[in-house]
């Protein structure tokens, strides 16, 4: 079977762990948004997984999209083409953070200002799948907890 291209508008189904779907768009690469749409059988009803809220958008090895199975594809929706922000904190000094986003703009921020954006992290395969079913599940992952903004 041919690779088939990340194209910025596909939609995947991402088997869970524990034999569940999930389901996600391509974004601008290497970002994929998730949305909060969990089956037991395989959905391919792309106006319907597009109306389901969005439960995060944060950047995909590569290699996890071609594990993940293409269902179809749609020009992104105007919110899901607004620039991502996220965050960077420096390892030796905390109060240190930047926020930036996809379209180039940068400035330094206080910690505080950080609550509530994702730090910038590229997620392997099993964590992002991992992740995704904690978040269907309303459970917290680990993670995602680890990673984010440190205040003191």
């Amino acid at each position: 079977m041919r690779k088939q291209k990340h194209k910025t508008g596909t939609f995947v189904r991402i088997a869970l762990a524990e034999g569940s779907f999930g389901y996600g768009r391509l974004l601008e690469s290497p970002y994929v948004a998730f949305y909060k749409h969990k089956t037991t059988s395989p959905d391919s009803e792309l106006a319907g997984i597009a109306s389901k809220p969005i439960l995060f958008k944060t950047a995909v090895r590569n290699l996890a999209l071609d594990s993940w199975e293409f269902i179809g594809w749609r020009a992104l929706e105007e919110h899901l083409t607004q620039p991502l922000v996220r965050f960077m904190q420096d390892v030796g000094d905390f109060r240190r953070c930047t926020i930036f986003d996809t379209a180039g703009n940068e400035r330094a921020a206080e910690p505080q200002e950080c609550v509530g954006l994702e730090r910038a992290a590229v997620w392997e395969k099993e964590s992002i799948e991992e992740r995704l079913l904690d978040a269907l599940l309303g459970r917290p992952n680990a993670d995602e907890e680890r990673l984010k903004v440190r205040l003191r």
